[in-house]
């Protein structure tokens, strides 16, 4: 059976997770595996995650966007595309505040069971002129894709 891959994509920081792993197990947050990745829940609700990257390790809130980050430790990762998610990233074991760590998912937890959430936007669906052009000629063609809705 191959070994099962984790966020860890340089196996450089096991024991890291394994610290954050100690804190987050005195949550009632479960452990599961999603997205090649180690998420807790919270009653089957995604809430954080934990991995490992090139020059830094991290615990990433879900829904991070509303929490209060009193020490401003969150960052968005990918700025202009996340909305919700935002990463606590840390780059030695040291920076790990056990106490400061517990109050952001305690306060992860709460905002969870408020229902908080960013609805996702409907975007409307661009079609390309030459693909617009094809369907408009191509009569087989555009009564397959009919046939698909």
């Amino acid at each position: 059976m191959s070994e099962k891959k984790t966020w860890d994509k340089t196996n450089q920081w096991t024991e890291e997770l394994e610290l954050l792993k100690n804190i987050i197990v005195k949550t009632p947050l479960t452990e599961t595996t999603k997205w090649g990745g180690i998420v807790y829940t919270y009653n089957n609700k995604n809430v954080l995650g934990i991995g490992g990257f090139k020059n830094f390790f991290t615990i990433w809130f879900l829904k991070g966007v509303f929490l209060k980050d009193e020490k401003s430790v969150l960052v968005n990762a990918n700025e202009g595309n996340t909305k919700s998610l935002r990463q606590w990233r840390f780059t030695d074991k040291s920076e790990v505040n056990e106490k400061l760590i517990l109050s952001y998912i305690n306060e992860a937890i709460e905002v969870e069971k408020d229902g908080l959430e960013i609805k996702a936007e409907k975007r409307e669906t661009v079609i390309p002129e030459t693909l617009q052009q094809e369907l408009e000629t191509n009569k087989a063609l555009k009564k397959k894709l009919l046939l698909k809705h």
